[in-house]
């Protein structure tokens, strides 16, 4: 067994896994004491390295591409410090870190371990169900559906077409881009009707536009994750993402009755709404064929 333990987290290998444990000190960032001990195989491992510097040194792990549905929903987008595959390692530690470092890439010589992308997810993602309060709203995921319910500071398009629910069947990928505190981020669910949408993050009915507090709104990247996990790999979805989108109407499901009914209330809202001079001719537009598209 291969293990450091520091203020940052521990790190611990007994050759087939690493697991990873974040620390429990209040200078650990929120984001990585939510997603909680990560449990990477070292066949999802392509290489690690110890980055000595004057005061303190940075223990790093790399994943091979495609292998974790987490690194796949961020993009390499994570801050530093909120990337649970990143250990900060006291100076007096450096051999300990060094030690651990000698461990695991002896097993991936020994064990033959390939570098090149995966054709499989290697790593679960985060359990569900997961939730998250952002400032546009609290985004939910259960394992088969996403719900948005809208705050009353989001943009009023995105209120006047009420909670939003997805499927994860109708789910095309999710795009996440953080809010880095001089720009506002974003978690947006492409589905087949709105892979071609072009509205700005805090109009689309489809997106959360994340602009308020960067600790919190990190924790988005939870739940993209966790639907990322549960959509086809990249290594297979390629050049079929949209294969379906002109499927005949023998192919979709009749809505059930409560669903219509559900659909003509919303439209009648709407209609009051445009009526009483809320919404614009083209806010109500574009709020309809929103309703329209998530019935």
């Amino acid at each position: 067994m291969a293990e450091i333990i520091q203020r940052d987290g521990t790190w611990a290998f007994d050759g087939s896994t690493v697991r990873i444990t974040p620390g429990r000190h209040r200078s650990v960032p929120l984001f990585r004491q939510t997603y909680g001990e990560i449990a990477v195989p070292l066949e999802a491992v392509s290489g690690v390295v110890y980055e000595p510097e004057r005061k303190r040194g940075r223990l790093r792990i790399r994943l091979r591409e495609g292998a974790d549905p987490l690194l796949q929903a961020t993009g390499g987008r994570l801050p530093e410090g909120a990337d649970p595959y990143l250990l900060t390692v006291d100076k007096d530690r450096s051999g300990v870190a060094e030690y651990v470092v000698a461990e695991i890439r002896q097993s991936l010589l020994l064990d033959q371990i390939p570098t090149e992308p995966t054709k499989a997810y290697l790593l679960p993602g985060p359990p569900v169900p997961v939730s998250v309060r952002s400032s546009d709203g609290t985004v939910s995921f259960d394992g088969a559906q996403v719900r948005i319910d809208w705050a009353d500071t989001s943009d009023r398009v995105k209120r006047a077409t009420g909670p939003r629910i997805i499927g994860i069947g109708d789910l095309v990928q999710v795009e996440w881009l953080p809010n880095s505190g001089y720009e506002d981020g974003f978690l947006r669910f492409v589905t087949r009707e709105t892979v071609f949408s072009k509205l700005p993050a805090e109009r689309d009915p489809y997106a959360l536009d994340l602009w308020g507090s960067v600790r919190r709104d990190l924790l988005t990247a939870l739940v993209a994750a966790a639907v990322t996990a549960r959509l086809p790999h990249p290594s297979t979805r390629a050049g079929a993402e949209y294969a379906d989108r002109d499927r005949s109407p023998a192919a979709v499901p009749r809505q059930s009755a409560d669903h219509h009914d559900i659909l003509l209330r919303r439209l009648r809202e709407l209609g009051e709404l445009h009526r009483d001079g809320v919404l614009t001719d083209e806010e109500f537009a574009l709020t309809k064929a929103a309703v329209l598209r998530s019935f």
